[in-house]
């Protein structure tokens, strides 16, 4: 089996918030995240697919391919856009975090993945912070 990975970067805001809880309780919980005003990160996005190379092109998949894919499907639906308001693939009641990121991206990306296995979406938040998803 081999592995191949892509990696995207996009630039998104969010914020995390329960509006049940008090402005105390969310700011206990999620700090800095539950900034009134929102607040953005670079991230850098990392698909991994698996498979055995085609006997005649050497591909699991033509890796422009894949770029396009990712590119179509995720980042120009994320890039430079409210995690919590303007992704139609985010649940409104959903915290925006880099964990469900992961997995709602790998919802999007697996059914347009052919030839070969999703394997792993790796997001990354911060040179500190970053979820991996095998969708699992």
């Amino acid at each position: 089996m081999v592995y191949l990975t892509r990696r995207e970067r996009f630039n998104a805001a969010h914020k995390l918030w329960v509006d049940d809880w008090s402005d105390e309780k969310n700011r206990t919980m999620f700090g800095k995240c539950a900034n009134a005003n929102w607040h953005g990160h670079n991230y850098t996005l990392y698909v991994t697919v698996k498979g055995m190379p085609d006997p005649v092109t050497g591909f699991i998949i033509d890796v422009k391919k894949l770029g396009d894919i990712i590119k179509e499907v995720i980042i120009e639906r994320l890039d430079h856009c409210n995690l919590n308001l303007d992704v139609d693939f985010i649940p409104k009641n959903s915290q925006p975090t880099t964990e469900n990121l992961v997995i709602l991206i790998w919802k999007e990306l697996e059914p347009h993945i052919q030839g070969c296995s999703l394997h792993c979406v790796k997001l990354v938040e911060t040179e500190n912070i970053y979820a991996e998803y095998f969708g699992e």
